[in-house]
């Protein structure tokens, strides 16, 4: 049950038709009209929807432009800005193709492949829980559906603070993973991993030093979780690099699905030389497909004494 609110997750309640809802509602129809819309005026509609946050959204735009500029430093100033502007436009075709896998999931039939899916079945085969360690990607929920082909995953979640909202995500994710867990639930997501399941966990973001240690992101410092450590420690879980992107023509996409072999030994005995390893894994993800993650998110946003501060 979400902290945010009384509601249980996923469960529909009468006080949802009250009128403070209605907008939700209506917001909701509207989005299940464009899942339906053919791709290349839903594609049509999310760069212009991109360029528009681009412009409108001054700390979120400043925040990638400065993010690209520590990560690729090989880029000139021009494709720092050309780039920027491109995460904008794919995080809103990850919203369409969300909405796709959520209500019109027929649109990626053949259009989808995966590579290493050997890796999750040696696992299955050893008994042994995955805890797949994957990026927040433009592509949302959609990167899960494409996964849901293959094989059953499992998500950590943060449970919406409006709980119509949550309940309607909810449902929708319902369709596509084997289990949803709480972010606060630490109990339940060692429980699923000691059950065998594969759950989809990004450790790529900034969450401080009470959580966490300073190692090197594409050559800068950075705060680095390392709950991941003491999940895998408990359950004696594997950990699996997983990654899934869009490429090919825009007019007529294709979708990759990319496992690597179990990072081995997960955890060390060295907390630094893990997290280093994590996060070289994460960043040559990202450099297959640059703009489709979120680098709208401030990752470096933790400076200790000593550090520049990067924002």
């Amino acid at each position: 049950m979400s902290k945010k609110h009384q509601y249980e997750s996923g469960k529909f309640y009468w006080a949802f038709l009250h009128p403070k809802y209605w907008g939700i509602w209506i917001a909701i129809v509207f989005l299940m009209i464009l899942a339906i819309l053919p791709w290349a005026i839903q594609h049509r509609l999310a760069t212009l929807l991109g360029h528009l946050a681009f412009n409108g959204l001054k700390s979120r735009r400043e925040t990638t432009i400065r993010n690209l500029e520590v990560c690729f430093p090989e880029w000139s100033a021009e494709q720092v800005l050309e780039n920027s502007k491109q995460v904008f436009v794919d995080q809103m075709i990850g919203v369409f193709e969300t909405l796709n896998a959520w209500y019109s999931p027929q649109w990626f039939k053949d259009r989808v492949t995966i590579e290493g899916l050997e890796h999750i079945h040696q696992a299955k085969a050893d008994g042994k829980g995955m805890l797949l360690l994957g990026t927040h990607s433009t592509m949302l929920d959609a990167g899960g559906y494409l996964c849901a082909q293959f094989f059953e995953p499992d998500v950590v979640y943060r449970p919406q603070n409006n709980p119509l909202l949550d309940m309607l995500i909810y449902r929708c994710r319902a369709t596509i993973y084997k289990a949803q867990i709480d972010h606060d639930d630490m109990r339940g997501l060692i429980r699923h991993l000691k059950d065998g399941d594969a759950i989809w966990y990004s450790p790529d973001q900034d969450f401080g030093l009470k959580q966490g240690v300073m190692a090197p992101f594409f050559g800068v410092e950075a705060a680095t979780v390392t709950a991941h450590r003491r999940l895998l420690k408990i359950s004696k879980a594997v950990a699996i690099p997983l990654y899934f992107y869009r490429h090919g023509d825009i007019r007529n996409p294709k979708y990759h699905v990319l496992i690597e072999p179990a990072v081995e030994p997960m955890p060390s005995e060295d907390e630094l030389a893990d997290a280093i390893r994590v996060n070289k894994i994460i960043e040559n993800q990202l450099r297959i497909a640059p703009t489709q993650y979120m680098w709208f998110h401030r990752r470096f946003k933790t400076r200790p004494e000593g550090y520049d501060k990067i924002y």
